[in-house]
């Protein structure tokens, strides 16, 4: 069984955010494959279903962005997985262009506060994670401001291939498959 958390804050002022990738990659995962992820459960909105074959539970922490390791923990002793191979993590990373992936199977929090909640609860930073490009800050801009703002309408397009892209390396990772993933995926940026 895989437990695949999107990072972001609940509530519809933060819909269609930069900080709200993770929930949007859960978003699209939840329609392609038919899962309903509207159970609360582990102070998250949570959805079981079928990927790849796989058991998995979709989960959208509702604990706001810097608290998501007190749900994602809570999910991972009720089900009883262990994070370093079933679990997955999908957020965004302001390092990468927009729609952009970096998929890791582990690695330091790199300065993103849900990430270091979540190490802060796991006691590791041994989880395999997808990192969605959302764009560099522009200078001077204030970075709560820029990760809470909305997408232009060119980078909703990228983003949307992003979200895309996402959903085919969920199904890689589940199918045992991240090195593949990373192959495939962590290029990108030099074709450009």
């Amino acid at each position: 069984m895989y437990i695949i958390a999107g990072l972001g804050n609940p509530t519809k002022e933060y819909e269609g955010t930069r900080h709200n990738v993770g929930f949007d990659v859960i978003d699209r995962l939840s329609e392609r494959y038919n899962i309903d992820v509207t159970m609360e459960k582990h102070r998250a909105l949570i959805g079981k279903g079928m990927i790849a074959g796989q058991k998995v539970i979709l989960v959208k922490p509702q604990t706001y962005m810097n608290l998501s390791g007190e749900s994602i923990r809570s999910v991972i002793d009720y089900y009883k997985v262990d994070p370093e191979k079933e679990l997955i993590v999908i957020y965004d990373d302001i390092s990468l262009g927009v729609g952009q992936l970096r998929i890791r199977a582990k690695g330091s929090a790199g300065g993103h506060n849900g990430i270091k909640n979540i190490i802060a609860h796991l006691g590791g930073q041994v989880f395999p994670r997808i990192k969605v490009g959302v764009g560099e800050k522009p200078p001077k801009y204030d970075l709560a401001d820029y990760v809470l703002g909305h997408f232009s309408k060119a980078e909703q397009e990228l983003m949307s291939e992003g979200y895309d892209n996402a959903v085919k390396v969920v199904e890689l990772i589940v199918s045992d498959q991240i090195s593949e993933a990373m192959n495939e995926y962590n290029r990108k940026k030099k074709d450009e």
